[in-house]
């Protein structure tokens, strides 16, 4: 279900238990997500995107567009 999230960790070398330890989280939890027993959660969502440097949606397969999109400036918001 999550193919992308497997790709990004083997193309960083990292197996389950090291990307697991990353996210604060067992091996386990973290398999679940890569085989799509478990849905990810938005905040591990954001945490792989962060890490990855990519998108939410990259990650979500909403997107081909592997960079993330520009910071959004929340400070001029009225």
């Amino acid at each position: 279900m999550y193919p992308r999230i497997r790709a990004l960790r083997e193309d960083c070398d990292l197996n389950q238990t090291k990307m697991a330890a990353i996210l604060g989280m067992s091996q386990t939890g973290y398999s679940k997500y890569e085989t799509g027993e478990n849905d990810l959660p938005t905040s591990v969502l954001i945490q792989l995107a962060h890490f990855h440097n990519t998108s939410v949606d990259y990650l979500l397969g909403l997107t081909n567009e592997r960079h993330p999109y520009p910071a959004s400036n929340t400070s001029s918001r009225t």
